[in-house]
């Protein structure tokens, strides 16, 4: 029998956990050796989950969502704390810190994004481009940006611990960005009695997914809760107090003459795609790593990408040198699909050359031999067989008593008249004194996209269509009725229909969660144990709740 191929994951994210975990049985088995390579000594986390931990709202053990001891009881060598340094692919060796050089057959990269750090005077951010990380790779690989004191993004549990500190202690933190992350942390520590403020350079928070219409009423919603929001701002520079070594954050200085004072500073300006070993490894990038749609490289056949470093993309000839088209997700939900399905792959390659090798002791023929007799060995490259394609994300707040649902292009007004989209219908409903709006856009009648706030039945409503594909009412005020002062808070729950999916993340469905909860698993924490449902974004916890008490109420009556 042939040696086992041998696997090597850079990064222990969140997707590379998952990576690993749906790998484990073709380790234990023999088929494959497995090495993780993980920056961080920590087990795998949720790094959606970082806001709710950095305010206090969630313990550690609530994030986590590796299984390191597992791994290793089952074969696999788990190396974490430990940076990979460059990939040699000639040898199809990956050089460590340590200054081990680890082999590979397929190399997976999870490297995931780190922060952006936006060009502000007073804070250096360093260039990665090939010629600066050829020049410093210990200092640019693999590694965060070094900030000032009181300055600080929010990644990872360092970053977390840095935040939690500043709201324990009550101080003034300054938000820059207002985007989904941004605006959960804001919000979360005005909740647990910081003062913070948020600013951004745009007219209304989370201009990639609402309308001016919604994000007007999410900011006054914002205000009424305690946080200051400052709009039309763009941060120039940031001073501060002290001086050298004992300096540290005062005030950020906007383009329009504002000084808003503060003790932390927390950049929140969306995330870059960690590609400095690909780029240094010649592999080409683009906003990421640049992968065909079944997730291997356009350079090289050995090396595969997955997660938030992963940009997929067709190979046409016009694209082989000019611009790639496309960014990776940014998302966990397609993350985690990409490691259950490539790990997949690999467990099925390694399945078939085994039965290979062991055809070809049998019969005395070759292994390629056998391996064309069965059928059982794939193209590498698996051009047969390509990822499926993600539907549009659906983008949820989680904040206190604030509830924002959106997906999809939602720019399109109530009275445009555009020729290219006949069939396009827009609905609009806003009530800015009480923080509602919904805005529902279809094409024959069937919802493509819609923005809600304030308005969580409505909301939930209009999910579990755009989940179906389903027709709108022809009424549309019809689902305003559903955040009514006369409406059945059990009604949305009791709609959904057992293939309906409620945890888009790990697509679990009602009736799975159903299924979970009629067995013993009557909380949140339980099902998301048994089924994943509820441990990615975290924006279905709620859907989970109801779920479970329309369970406990109709085992009651049957008991009754």
């Amino acid at each position: 029998m042939n040696a086992p191929e041998r696997i090597v994951l850079i990064g222990y994210g969140p997707v590379g956990a998952r990576f690993v975990e749906e790998l484990l049985p073709a380790v234990a088995d023999g088929l494959v050796e497995l090495a993780v390579v993980g920056g961080e000594d920590v087990e795998a986390y949720n790094r959606v989950l970082v806001a709710e931990y950095a305010v206090g709202g969630t313990a550690l053990e609530s994030m986590l969502v590796g299984d390191r001891a597992g791994a290793e009881h089952a074969g696999a060598r788990m190396l974490l704390g430990t940076t990979a340094r460059a990939i040699d692919r000639a040898a199809r060796t990956v050089g460590l810190s340590t200054g081990e050089a680890v082999p590979y057959d397929r190399l997976v990269l999870a490297t995931g994004a780190r922060a952006n750090v936006p060009t502000l005077d007073g804070v250096e951010r360093p260039h990665r481009d090939l010629r600066s990380l050829e020049r410093r790779p210990a200092s640019l690989v693999g590694r965060d940006d070094r900030l000032p004191t009181g300055v600080t993004t929010l990644r990872d549990l360092d970053d977390a611990e840095r935040v939690l500190a500043s709201v324990r202690a009550r101080e003034r933190i300054v938000v820059l960005g207002a985007g989904v992350l941004g605006l959960e942390l804001a919000l979360a520590a005005t909740h647990a009695g910081a003062d913070v403020c948020v600013v951004h350079h745009g007219p209304h928070p989370m201009p990639r997914n609402l309308d001016r219409g919604a994000g007007l009423v999410l900011a006054a919603a914002a205000r009424r809760s305690g946080l200051s929001v400052v709009a039309n701002s763009r941060a120039e520079a940031v001073g501060y107090r002290g001086a050298d070594d004992a300096r540290r954050f005062d005030r950020l200085v906007t383009a329009d003459g504002k000084q808003l004072r503060g003790d932390l500073l927390v950049l929140s300006c969306g995330v870059t795609p960690r590609t400095e070993l690909a780029t240094l490894a010649g592999l080409r990038t683009a906003v990421g790593v640049v992968v065909h749609p079944w997730l291997q490289t356009w350079s090289d056949p050995a090396v595969y990408a997955i997660g938030d470093c992963a940009h997929i993309a067709e190979r046409t000839g016009s694209a082989t040198d000019g611009a790639v088209v496309g960014a990776p997700s940014g998302l966990i939900g397609p993350g985690w699909r990409q490691a259950e399905w490539l790990a997949a792959r690999f467990a099925a390659d390694a399945r078939a050359a085994a039965v290979a090798s062991t055809a070809a002791a049998t019969t005395g023929a070759s292994r390629a031999d056998a391996a064309a007799a069965t059928g059982s060995i794939r193209p590498a490259a698996h051009d047969d067989a390509v990822l499926p394609p993600e539907r549009e994300a659906i983008v949820m707040l989680k904040a206190e008593h604030l509830d924002v649902v959106a997906v999809g292009d939602v720019s399109a007004d109530p009275w445009d008249d555009d020729p290219a989209t006949p069939r396009r219908r827009v609905a609009q409903w806003a009530d800015p004194e009480h923080g509602r709006y919904v805005k529902m856009v279809t094409e024959d009648g069937v919802l493509t996209a819609f923005a809600a706030v304030g308005m969580p039945r409505t909301a939930a409503e209009l999910t579990l269509l755009y989940d179906r594909g389903g027709e709108l009412p022809a009424d549309r005020s019809l689902l305003l009725r559903l955040d009514g002062p006369d409406d059945d808070p059990g009604s949305a729950t009791a709609s959904l229909s057992p293939t309906a999916t409620v945890c888009w993340c790990n697509g679990v469905s009602a009736g799975r969660i159903e299924e979970v909860a009629a067995c013993g698993a009557t909380t949140v924490e339980a099902v998301g144990r048994e089924t994943r449902a509820g441990t990615g974004c975290g924006g279905c916890r709620s859907r989970i709740e109801e779920l479970l008490a329309r369970t406990a109420d109709g085992a009651a009556s049957a008991a009754a």
